[in-house]
């Protein structure tokens, strides 16, 4: 199996849910299955089939992500130095050249990505186009709209 790579808060932040839901949501499944249990004829328990649904989901949610952190290659950014180049973890200040705008993409796995928060997945055109680049470079991004040009401004081990 293959290694996923990870950013130590996102394999934090799947440590928390995992928790959760081994401590909090199983165990609140657990007692709603036996209260619909005692409510008698299971046939027509709307309580008890909502119950086994959702406890369908956590085991299944459970499995996933030990899965995924079994398999996880948890990179630190802070601890990363590539020299000034662009790498999984790396925090990239661009800006675009037709329009001069900037933006500040941090580049993460899969699981973690969220453009809201300016955490695009390494396996993005924008993230592929930026790896191994510099500061004063341009990347070259295949969009919808078209090939747009970013230029590097800084990158940071955050």
């Amino acid at each position: 199996m293959s290694t996923i790579p990870i950013t130590k808060i996102g394999a934090e932040k799947l440590k928390q849910e995992l928790q959760k839901l081994k401590h909090v949501e199983r165990p609140a499944v657990v007692l709603a299955i036996a209260e619909a249990r005692a409510q008698g004829d299971l046939s027509e328990n709307a309580e008890y089939d909502a119950a086994k649904d959702k406890q369908g989901f956590i085991e299944g949610r459970i499995q996933e992500i030990e899965g995924k952190l079994s398999a996880a290659q948890i990179i630190d950014p802070a601890a990363l130095d590539a020299g000034g180049r662009v790498v999984f973890g790396s925090t990239v200040d661009l800006e675009e050249e037709e329009s001069g705008a900037t933006v500040t993409y941090q580049i993460v796995g899969d699981d973690e990505a969220d453009l809201k928060l300016g955490l695009v997945s390494i396996s993005s055109p924008i993230a592929r186009a930026m790896i191994g680049k510099e500061a004063g470079d341009v990347a070259a991004v295949q969009a919808p709209s078209g090939v747009r040009h970013y230029e590097i401004i800084e990158v940071r081990y955050q």
